[in-house]
């Protein structure tokens, strides 16, 4: 349906033919743009109303208590299920910390979270195909898990800022929702993530069209191809300054493998966009000293890596 609305527009409406540059490229942007609005309203909705079984309140009490191996795969899926914008970064580190949830445990929770969860997977699998999005969601978790793993041995809760410790939340109350209250929460998250991303969404959608229409398919496999040995850290380092979802980068993503670019190089620029956001990293700052920013962003960054070139081979 969308691909026959974006045949029309551009060769009936705009007289270009598809096989063009330019009718190439504004077929993508059109037929993307269309797809990927209808998938993220739909699947929004439907998580929504999922997430509402959710609240911050209940993921903070089910991981809190546990030992720490369970904890930790707790805290990766929980993640999966319950992601959180930037915005909640903060306040559910706090909670976190409060709770007496180990430090490894958070930062499991805090990687899980943005990287894997279930708009990316529907997606994913909608463009790529469930072999992609399974090995995406697994490997999201193990690298969450691992480097949870590895700031909980390092034991940097030094590095923490000193008042994190002293905040009493107390024990908040978790509000019973009727199903007319989950069917409007759904609505409006969908209406608010919309208007969030929407700009993000154009902005990674038009740069996709762009390599879609513009860029050699020849240079992009020089480079980034499966054979090239040094193109998945260069996309790591390129995307952690970045900032973007994974709806966002998803048009890049898919354009960029489109052309010949190793999937695991494609989807660890991906994982470094959204789990290294500068946003976040600002935000983090409020809690914690840089140098555990720091070591985060290191680990995290060597995982992913290392988590490209798995995927080159596998796939």
């Amino acid at each position: 349906m969308f691909n026959m609305f974006a045949d029309w527009l551009v060769e009936d409406v705009f007289g270009l033919s598809i096989t063009s540059k330019l009718g190439g490229a504004l077929h993508f942007f059109i037929y993307d743009t269309l797809k990927i609005l209808f998938l993220l309203s739909v699947m929004v909705f439907a998580i929504s109303f999922v997430r509402s079984y959710f609240p911050p309140e209940k993921v903070k009490q089910w991981i809190s208590g546990k030992k720490k191996g369970i904890a930790s795969v707790l805290a990766a899926l929980l993640g999966v299920v319950s992601p959180f914008c930037s915005c909640s970064t903060v306040p559910l580190f706090i909670g976190f910390v409060e709770a007496g949830i180990p430090l490894g445990v958070t930062f499991t929770f805090l990687i899980s979270s943005p990287i894997v969860n279930e708009v990316s997977l529907v997606m994913l699998f909608s463009i790529f195909g469930w072999k992609i999005a399974v090995l995406y969601v697994l490997f999201g978790v193990l690298l969450a898990i691992i480097a949870g793993w590895v700031i909980g041995k390092l034991k940097l809760e030094k590095y923490v800022e000193p008042y994190v410790f002293d905040i009493k939340l107390g024990e908040s109350v978790v509000q019973e929702m009727t199903m007319r209250d989950r069917f409007a929460y759904a609505k409006t998250n969908v209406i608010d993530t919309v208007k969030k991303i929407w700009v993000f969404l154009l902005i990674g959608i038009g740069i996709g069209a762009w390599i879609h229409g513009y860029v050699p398919e020849d240079l992009l496999v020089r480079y980034a191809g499966k054979e090239s040995i040094f193109a998945v850290p260069v996309a790591v380092i390129l995307g952690v300054p970045l900032y973007s979802n994974a709806v966002g980068s998803l048009p890049m993503i898919e354009a960029l493998m489109g052309k010949g670019v190793a999937p695991g190089t494609a989807l660890s620029f991906m994982m470094a966009m959204t789990a290294l956001s500068f946003p976040e990293m600002v935000l983090l700052r409020k809690v914690m000293k840089p140098q555990l920013i720091g070591i985060f962003v290191l680990i995290a960054t060597i995982g992913i890596i290392a988590i490209g070139y798995i995927f080159n081979a596998i796939l």
